[in-house]
């Protein structure tokens, strides 16, 4: 029987679909082994998806400039694979593939030049997927949160509870994306009904933040006595280097398929409010 097939489903993007459409299969790593193409052809060799939607990947941005292997296997080889089992395919990729020099929202087209191992192999991933499978989706995404898993959300609400003072970095620009806005652009758009063109669509939220302006809005709409400042980039170094300015240019996916995108801001209240739901329950 054809089948919708997700992998992923114990993270964000994945975790939502699953909430959304609880009919669809949900693949964890006790499923199938993407760091293993055996793993992933024996789970696949007798079933006939009618859709697979990839939502994992190796996201461990600075451990992966020491693990370049296990992150280009998932990141690239495995998207490869899955892509050959269904002809419609959506595969998940992200905003680092560009090195973050421009100042004017990337559109699909512009050249990308990721910074790091993450970036590369977010990179080879989309270039595996549509050789394999030409009529595939990609959807670009960028700070991705939820109330579901570890994310920066999550981490300035306990930090915020934890300490007085947070430094936050202010000249990183890019949007943040609530995971269940794109869940849900997948289940209305390639679940219910294939509106997908093949090729690569972005897709985040409206509006442009820094990630300093994005913990100031959280700590802010929760009331957290804490106070937020901003900092450069320099002043909290990490292993692998982060693109300044990486917001996405959604215009082709709101002319392609008529949609609205909402505000960062709206979508945080609403991710917020599902947060305090969830702890009052």
């Amino acid at each position: 029987m054809n089948r919708v097939y997700v992998t992923g489903v114990t993270g964000q993007v994945g975790g939502e679909l699953k909430r959304l459409c609880p009919d669809v299969v949900c693949l964890t790593r006790n499923d199938i082994n993407l760091s293993s193409e055996e793993s992933i052809h024996s789970y696949f060799k007798d079933k006939k998806p009618s859709l697979i939607v990839n939502c994992a990947a190796y996201t461990k941005v600075d451990l992966a400039e020491t693990e370049e292997g296990i992150a280009r296997q998932v990141n690239a080889h495995a998207p490869s694979i899955l892509a050959g089992f269904s002809d419609k395919f959506i595969h998940l990729s992200t905003d680092y593939v560009f090195d973050g020099d421009g100042h004017c929202p990337y559109s699909e087209d512009h050249v990308t030049s990721p910074l790091g191992v993450y970036g590369r192999t977010k990179l080879l991933g989309e270039e595996m997927v549509l050789r394999v499978n030409p009529n595939a989706t990609i959807i670009r995404t960028s700070w991705i949160y939820s109330d579901l898993g570890k994310n920066f959300l999550k981490t300035i609400l306990k930090l915020g509870k934890e300490r007085e003072v947070l430094n936050i970095v202010s000249d990183q620009i890019g949007t943040p994306t609530y995971a269940r806005d794109l869940a849900s652009l997948i289940v209305e758009n390639g679940i219910k009904q294939w509106r997908f063109k093949s090729g690569i669509y972005h897709f985040s939220n409206e509006g442009v933040a820094s990630w300093y302006d994005f913990a100031h809005e959280i700590i802010d709409l929760m009331q957290v006595n804490c106070k937020v400042y901003p900092i450069n980039t320099s002043d909290y170094p990490t292993p692998a280097k982060r693109p300044h300015y990486s917001v996405l240019d959604k215009t082709k996916i709101k002319k392609d398929l008529n949609i609205v995108i909402p505000h960062w801001k709206t979508s945080l209240k609403q991710c917020l409010m599902t947060l305090e739901t969830i702890s009052n329950s």
